[in-house]
């Protein structure tokens, strides 16, 4: 126990470290030179290219921000403290369509990927069921799965938005589609692999079918079944910020899109450490469910 602590403690020191090591390295590639010597003759830019050295988070060169302004657009730290303080002050601003906050961003996608993930779990783990004790079904099927299953989800969103004419719904069933196949496969692959000997208690004890497939098959088959249901939940979230660029309208992928179509770098750079964020999230709930199922044997 005091070898695991030290050890977290160690990785936890290191952990520190690092980020410390990124945001030093970001400092330096962002903190501008010294402020020119007096006397220096001053760099004039045009109006159009004062605006947007501005909407790129750099000061007119010239002007009173010069000895602070980064070398290149990308924002210093203490443009990226300001936008996360000001982001995260008011995260559910509704503004209209193309102006809500971050918050009421990642409700809209979080929704989606629940709906279209809870689908597929509702589908895949039945199915998955039945292709692990079938033999013959799983033969039957398998060809579908392995031609279907290398598709990338975004090659069925032109074919979702033509059949089903929503942009919303599209993005449901573009979640559906990825999400099926990791726990499709993970669950008959753990259904298959039952012990023999269990079943055959089970077998000899002249348990009922569905008796058997919720105290014998499931409980056994349950941490393959969720290592698929976590997979699936890291592609969930992952697609569904591409399908929301392609689409529009409101999600935190339409959020990162629309922000850099603004050229506000400080606000896509806060939305991408925001998906990573709440993607760690969604994966630490289900290890740590993966973990509650899992025995010793």
């Amino acid at each position: 126990m005091k070898l695991l602590k030290s050890q977290g403690a160690r990785s936890g020191l290191l952990s520190v470290l690092l980020l410390a090591l990124i945001l030093a390295v970001w400092h330096l590639a962002t903190t501008g030179p010294a402020a020119p010597a007096a006397g220096a003759p001053a760099v004039r830019m045009t109006a159009e290219e004062a605006e947007y050295a501005k909407l790129m988070g750099k000061a007119p060169a010239g002007g009173p921000a010069d000895a602070g302004a980064a070398k290149s657009g990308f924002p210093t730290l203490a443009q990226m403290g300001q936008t996360i303080v000001r982001q995260l002050s008011s995260p559910f601003y509704d503004n209209g369509p193309n102006d809500k906050g971050v918050g009421l961003q990642l409700g809209y996608s979080l929704g989606r990927v629940a709906l279209g993930y809870g689908i597929a779990a509702l589908v895949a783990i039945p199915l998955g069921f039945l292709i692990g004790m079938s033999p013959l079904i799983y033969r039957a099927l398998d060809p579908f799965i392995q031609v279907l299953k290398p598709i990338s989800p975004l090659a069925w969103m032109p074919l979702a938005l033509y059949t089903i004419k929503d942009s919303d719904i599209s993005g449901i069933f573009v979640i559906f589609i990825c999400s099926v196949w990791p726990m499709l496969i993970n669950t008959a692959f753990g259904v298959a692999n039952v012990r023999r000997e269990w079943l055959n208690v089970a077998r000899t004890l002249e348990v009922p079918p569905l008796r058997k497939a919720f105290e014998v098959i499931l409980p056994a088959a349950a941490p393959t079944i969720l290592t698929g249901m976590r997979i699936s939940m890291g592609i969930a979230w992952l697609v569904i910020v591409a399908a929301e660029m392609l689409v529009g309208g409101t999600g935190i992928g339409y959020f990162v899109w629309n922000e850099w179509n603004n050229l506000s770098l400080p606000n896509v750079i806060f939305a991408i450490l925001t998906i990573g964020l709440v993607g760690m999230a969604l994966d630490l709930m289900f290890a740590r469910l993966q973990k509650a199922v899992t025995y010793v044997d």
